[in-house]
């Protein structure tokens, strides 16, 4: 369990590495795991944040960090488009469940 805010980053980072790597082999359910990973870590971080704050070396390492989040999340979606076009397409024309 990370201890210290970067260390939400860094294993935030490492969430997402893992989802592109669940993407790369087309294990969706791998990859819908490691997003709920992901989005806890994001609540734990936010509430890190609100107790500390990052000494200017460690913003730099952030943001790097951050970077490669977003490089990541963009190849998963452009791996994930295709499959989601798939998946819409076999939606299509079929009526909408009333709940």
């Amino acid at each position: 369990m990370p201890s210290q805010l970067i260390d939400y980053y860094k294993a935030l980072e490492d969430s997402s590495q893992k989802m592109l790597q669940a993407a790369q082999l087309q294990d969706w359910e791998g990859v819908a795991r490691y997003e709920g990973t992901c989005a806890v870590l994001i609540e734990q971080l936010r509430y890190q944040a609100q107790h500390e704050t990052l000494a200017p070396e460690q913003r730099k390492l952030k943001a790097a960090i951050m970077r490669r989040i977003l490089r990541n999340d963009a190849e998963i979606r452009l791996l994930a488009e295709p499959w989601l076009a798939q998946f819409e397409h076999l939606f299509e024309g079929q009526p909408m469940a009333m709940h």
